[in-house]
């Protein structure tokens, strides 16, 4: 290592992964973006863990938007199920239906935190081939007035709500036409829940970046 490589190096702030996960606070909304394996979910599941210890009148529960289509995803899926088990027993998991506003709307009180993981996948079922049938092709084109559902569930929410998503918009401009309209789909409805949330945080390498705190 070159001296103005040790110089740069020791100039960096150490980041304790422990003392981040202390300094965590439930907010009344927070939505959690980022990469493929960036730290989302385990983010969401940090906050369901401290909102569950801090009452025994707490409870948590997370809403799944994904669904199995083939072997391999119903494996998937079984697995994340018992991993989330073992890292939040109190960790209640629903599978949401394609009414996620309904959903999010049914699943307690205020005494019950929600976590949605992830509106990616729920926007793909409802834009995408291989959806919800019927609901896939009557959405497709117009996904907005389903978003404009979600906002007014995640504003109207009686307790603390977690929403996951993906950034997908970092890399190169995809090649397929509706991939494209996907991208573009996704993002726009970031931004838009972005908006009505009280918290943003940017996952990346395990390490969350705050975007947004009201």
């Amino acid at each position: 290592m070159s001296a103005a490589t040790s110089l740069a190096t020791s100039c960096l702030p150490s980041v304790d992964p422990g003392a981040a996960a202390a300094l965590l606070t439930v907010a009344r909304s927070e939505c959690i973006l980022g990469g493929q394996k960036s730290g989302k979910s385990r983010r969401a599941e940090q906050l369901a863990a401290i909102w569950l210890a801090q009452s025994a009148a707490h409870r948590a529960v997370l809403l799944a938007t994904a669904h199995a289509h083939d072997a391999e995803m119903r494996a998937r899926i079984e697995r994340h199920r018992r991993e989330r088990s073992a890292r939040v027993p109190g960790l209640q998991t629903l599978e949401a239906p394609p009414d996620l506003p309904a959903a999010i709307a049914q699943a307690g009180g205020a005494q019950t935190l929600r976590v949605v993981d992830c509106l990616t996948l729920w926007l793909t079922g409802l834009c995408m081939p291989g959806g919800d049938g019927a609901l896939a092709a009557a959405t497709a084109a117009n996904w907005q007035a389903r978003a404009d559902d979600l906002l007014g569930a995640i504003q109207a929410c009686p307790g603390p709500i977690v929403l996951v998503s993906n950034e997908i918009g970092l890399g190169v401009v995809p090649l397929g036409r509706s991939t494209r309209a996907f991208v573009d789909a996704l993002g726009a409805l970031n931004q838009r829940v972005a908006q009505v949330c009280a918290r943003v945080t940017f996952m990346a390498a395990g390490l969350p970046l705050t975007l947004k705190a009201s």
